[in-house]
């Protein structure tokens, strides 16, 4: 039987600023209790963040932190759910 050689540490793709910042957004998404908030107060929560990730990833563009807005609001939205009359239609 032969023996499997030792490769060394697997090493990763790095990750772009975009990927950076997104996925720090979500965690703070996640731990600063934006879910389930007032939507006036997830305005000014992503009004504050935006404004903190333009300073802290300054090699993003304007039309990138508008992005990266977009994508944190869909993901602090509550779920979507089917209404009664969709599911009927669906099946007809």
């Amino acid at each position: 039987m032969s023996r499997q050689k030792n490769r060394g540490p697997v090493r990763t793709a790095a990750t772009s600023p975009f990927d950076d910042a997104r996925n720090e957004l979500f965690q703070h998404i996640m731990s600063c209790g934006v879910i389930g908030a007032l939507p006036e107060h997830q305005t000014e929560w992503f009004n504050e963040t935006m404004q903190y990730f333009s300073e802290r990833y300054h090699e993003l563009s304007k039309q990138q932190i508008a992005d990266l807005r977009v994508l944190g609001e869909r993901f602090a939205a509550p779920p979507v759910r089917k209404s009664a009359t969709a599911d009927a239609v669906s099946a007809a």
